[in-house]
C-alpha cells in the first residue's frame, strides 16, 4: 500500500470525535487506509446484500453487534442508520468508536451533516496525489506518462495497464453507480456525455452547448453534471469575484478529479498519444489544479480555490486562498518559459493585490524564481502548496 499522507490526520481526529468520515472517489483508497491504520476494528461492507438489508430492516440490532466500534464501509448505502449512530455514540460519550466511509458527496455529506453535527470529522480521499507517488518511488519521469496513469492506486499497486483499469473503472461506475443515484434510461448517452465533458476539461463550461451536443436539454445536462459530481468524477471550478469596474466571467470551469479519467474518455491510451494532443495543456491544466486541491485536503483543510479572468481573455488559471491572502497559480505545459506565461499576473495585479507571492507551474526543468514569482515544476507543487497552507 502506498502511504497516504491524510493518515495522521485521520488518526488524531478519531482520538478526538466518537466518528471518523472518509469520502471520496471509488477505488480511491478509503477502505483500504481505513482498514490499515484501524486494524483492530471490525469492518463491514455495506455493498453486501445481507449486510444492507441486516442495517435497514433493524439497525439497532445491526450496530448492536459492534460494542467496540466498527469500520462501515459505503454508509450512504443505508443513510438512515447514521441516525441511529447518533443515538449510540451519545450513549457511550466516547471518542474513537465509529469509522464511516462513502462514494456519494452529497448524499453522505446530508446524512452526516444532520445526524452527526459535531459527533464526526469529515476528510475526502482523492487519487494518490503526485507528492505521495514520489515519496513511495512510484512517480512517473515521463508527464505523459503521468497524465496517462493518473492516480488511481490499483494501477500502482497491481501494475495494471491504464486503459484497462478505466475502461473496467467506467463500466463499473456507470452500471452501477449510476443506478443507485439517479434514473438515467439512456447509460449510452450518458457515456457519450462523460466524453463530451473530457472533451471541455479546462475550459469555461457552456451547458446548453454541451446539452446540445448531446442530445439533451440544458436541464438535464446540469443534472447529468451533478450527478458526476456527485460521484467525485468532475467538479466545478468557479471563477474569482472582486470589486472592479472590470467584466469578471461567471461561469465554472470544468475538471476532473482524477486525470486519468478524463485521458481515457478522450481516447487517449498511450503516451505518444499525448505528443500533439490538441487537450494536452488542459489535462496538465487539470492535474495540476487536482494536486493543489489533494495538497489542501491531506492537509486536512477545505480548499478555497477558483480562477481569474476577464471578458477580454486575460486569465489566471488557480487562485488558492488562506489566512495569509491569496495564491495565484498559473500552469502552463511547455518546456520552455517565456514572457507570456507571466501576463496573467500582470492583469492580475491591476484589480487586486496579491501579497503572498504568486506561482507558475510548467512542463520543463526546475527553475529559479523569478522577481515574485516561484517556478515549479508539476512535483514540486504539493511542496509550495504546503509552505503557503502553513503560512
Amino acid at each position: 500500500m502506498i502511504p497516504r499522507q491524510v493518515a495522521t490526520s485521520i488518526l488524531d481526529a478519531f482520538r478526538k470525535y466518537p466518528v471518523v468520515t472518509v469520502t471520496g472517489p471509488r477505488q480511491s483508497g478509503k477502505t483500504t487506509l481505513c482498514r490499515h491504520i484501524f486494524a483492530s476494528l471490525p469492518y463491514i461492507n455495506l455493498e453486501a446484500p445481507d449486510q444492507r438489508q441486516f442495517a435497514e430492516q433493524d439497525p439497532r440490532d445491526f450496530l448492536s453487534g459492534f460494542p467496540e466500534g466498527a469500520i462501515i464501509d459505503e454508509v450512504q448505502r443505508v443513510p438512515a442508520l447514521t441516525s441511529y449512530l447518533q443515538v449510540l455514540v451519545d450513549e457511550r460519550g466516547r471518542a474513537g468508536q465509529y469509522v464511516l466511509t462513502g462514494s456519494s458527496n452529497f448524499s453522505l455529506r446530508a446524512a452526516t451533516s444532520q445526524s452527526l453535527a459535531g459527533r464526526t470529522a469529515l476528510f475526502t480521499l482523492l487519487p494518490l496525489s503526485l507528492a505521495e507517488l514520489s515519496a513511495s518511488g512510484a512517480d512517473k519521469a515521463d508527464l505523459n506518462e503521468v497524465l496517462l496513469h493518473g492516480g488511481y492506486p490499483r494501477i500502482y499497486d497491481r501494475k495494471l495497464m491504464p486503459a484497462a483499469f478505466y475502461r473496467d473503472y467506467i463500466g463499473t461506475y456507470v452500471e452501477r453507480d449510476l443506478r443507485q443515484l439517479s434514473m438515467i434510461k439512456d447509460l449510452a448517452q450518458f457515456q457519450t456525455f462523460m466524453q463530451l465533458c473530457a472533451g471541455n476539461v479546462g475550459r469555461i463550461l457552456n451547458l446548453q452547448r454541451l446539452g446540445s451536443d448531446c442530445g439533451i436539454s440544458q436541464t438535464t445536462a446540469r443534472e447529468w453534471l451533478n450527478l458526476l459530481e456527485a460521484s467525485y468524477v468532475i467538479f466545478r471550478l468557479h471563477p474569482f469575484h472582486a470589486n472592479t469596474r472590470k467584466r469578471l466571467v461567471k461561469s465554472p470551469k470544468l475538471y476532473f478529479y482524477d486525470v486519468g479519467v478524463a485521458a481515457f474518455l478522450l481516447g487517449i491510451t498511450a503516451p505518444g498519444h499525448l505528443h500533439a494532443h490538441p487537450l494536452r495543456g488542459e489535462l496538465f491544466e487539470n492535474l495540476i489544479v487536482t494536486e493543489v486541491i489533494k495538497t489542501v485536503f491531506n492537509h486536512d483543510q477545505r480548499p478555497q480555490v477558483c480562477f481569474y479572468r476577464d471578458s477580454n481573455g486575460n486569465e489566471v488559471d488557480l487562485l488558492l486562498q488562506s489566512g495569509a491572502g491569496w495564491l495565484p497559480i498559473e500552469i502552463k505545459a511547455g518546456k520552455t518559459v517565456n514572457r507570456d506565461y507571466f501576463k496573467g499576473f500582470h492583469h492580475l495585479d491591476k484589480i487586486a493585490a496579491m501579497p503572498a507571492g504568486k506561482l507558475l507551474v510548467y512542463g520543463g526543468e526546475a527553475l529559479p524564481a523569478r522577481r515574485d514569482v516561484k517556478i515549479a515544476t508539476a512535483y514540486q507543487v504539493a511542496g509550495h502548496v504546503t509552505q503557503f497552507l502553513d503560512g
